[in-house]
C-alpha cells in the first residue's frame, strides 16, 4: 500500500482542506493512505498585526513549502488565495479541485441581514484591504475594523458584540458547518473575491512524477483555467496578495469570462474591468493592462 504524507496547517479550516484532499485521492485510488504533518506557519503565529502590515506574500505557505523542498511531506494543501502568484522553486500545483462557491459573506447577529441594512457607522470587521475598500465603497460611513484570528474565533467576536458584523469567505464557513452565521451573500456585482477564493490548491515537488500523476485525477480544468485568469490578474498589477484587488472568473456559453475592480484602500477611483478569451493567462494579463491605463497603478501605490 503506498502512502502519502500532507503538511497542513492546525487550523479548524486547514485541517479540513488536507481531510477532504485526501478523501478526494482515496476515492480516486482506495489503496492510498494518507497521513498528516501539522506545520504552524508565520501567519498562524502572529495574531496581533492585519496581515498588511506584515505582509502579504507566503505568510501561510512558506513553511509548507519548505516541508515540501526537504522531502519531509509530499504535499501541502492551501486556499488559493493565500498562495502567491509566483510559482514557488523547485514546487508546482499538482491539483486544483472543482471549485466552491466564491462569494464572500456577511456574518452578523441579525439573520438574512443585508449589507445595506447595517446600522450607520457599524463596525464591520475584516484584515482584507480588498474587502475593505470595497465595503467603503458601497458604505463609506463604515467602521472597518482588523481582525485576526481563526474562522471560529472571529464568529464569537460579533456574537460578544465586539464588532457588528463580519465579512468572510462563504466557502470556509460552509466547510466548517457554519453557514447558520451567514445573514447574507454579497453579490459578485458589488464585491469581487479575492483572485483564487474558493478554490484550494495543492502543491508537490516538480519532480515528483508519481504524486504529479495521483493529483491529476482530482484536477478539473474549467477551475484551473478561471483562476488562472484571475491569478494572472493580480500577477500583472504587483502580485500582493494583500493588494485591494478583486477578480472572479467563470465560464460561459464556453467562453471565459473574467471581471476584475482595484479600488483605493479608502473606498475611492474603483477601477472595473471586464473581457472574454480562451487563454486565461493573456486574458488576465489584457485586463490588467486596461486597468493600469486607467490609473491603476496610482489607485494601488506599485
Amino acid at each position: 500500500m503506498s502512502t502519502v504524507t500532507f503538511a497542513t496547517r492546525p487550523s479548524r479550516l486547514a485541517r479540513w482542506q488536507t481531510r477532504h484532499i485526501a478523501e478526494l485521492l482515496t476515492a480516486a485510488a482506495p489503496e492510498l493512505k494518507t497521513e498528516e504533518v501539522v506545520i504552524t506557519t508565520t501567519g498562524d503565529r502572529n495574531l496581533d498585526q492585519p496581515l498588511p502590515e506584515i505582509g502579504g506574500k507566503g505568510l501561510f505557505t512558506q513553511e509548507l513549502e519548505a516541508a515540501l523542498r526537504s522531502g519531509q511531506v509530499d504535499m501541502a494543501v492551501h486556499s488559493l488565495k493565500d498562495l502567491p502568484v509566483a510559482d514557488a522553486a523547485e514546487l508546482v500545483v499538482g491539483a486544483i479541485p472543482r471549485r466552491a462557491r466564491p462569494n464572500d459573506a456577511l456574518v452578523c447577529l441579525t439573520a438574512h441581514q443585508r449589507l445595506d441594512q447595517l446600522p450607520l457607522a457599524a463596525r464591520v470587521g475584516t484584515s482584507s484591504l480588498r474587502r475593505q475598500a470595497q465595503l467603503l465603497l458601497l458604505r463609506p460611513d463604515l467602521k472597518v475594523v482588523p481582525v485576526r484570528g481563526n474562522v471560529d474565533t472571529r464568529i464569537s467576536k460579533v456574537l460578544a458584540g465586539t464588532y457588528d458584523a463580519l465579512v468572510l469567505a462563504a466557502a470556509g464557513l460552509e466547510r466548517l458547518g457554519l453557514a447558520e452565521h451567514i445573514a447574507a451573500l454579497l453579490p459578485l456585482e458589488t464585491m469581487l473575491p479575492a483572485p483564487g477564493q474558493g478554490a484550494l490548491a495543492v502543491q508537490c515537488r516538480r519532480d515528483d512524477h508519481a504524486t504529479l500523476q495521483r493529483l491529476a485525477a482530482i484536477d478539473h480544468p474549467p477551475t484551473r483555467a478561471a483562476v488562472e485568469a484571475e491569478r494572472a490578474f493580480l500577477e500583472a498589477l504587483g502580485g500582493g496578495c494583500s493588494l485591494p484587488v478583486g477578480a472572479h472568473a467563470e465560464f460561459r456559453a464556453g467562453r471565459l469570462v473574467l471581471r476584475g475592480v482595484v479600488i483605493a484602500p479608502d473606498g475611492t477611483r474603483p477601477i472595473r474591468v471586464r473581457g472574454e478569451g480562451s487563454q486565461p493567462r493573456a486574458l488576465g494579463f489584457r485586463l490588467a493592462e486596461q486597468a493600469l491605463k486607467q490609473g491603476a497603478a496610482e489607485v494601488l501605490g506599485v
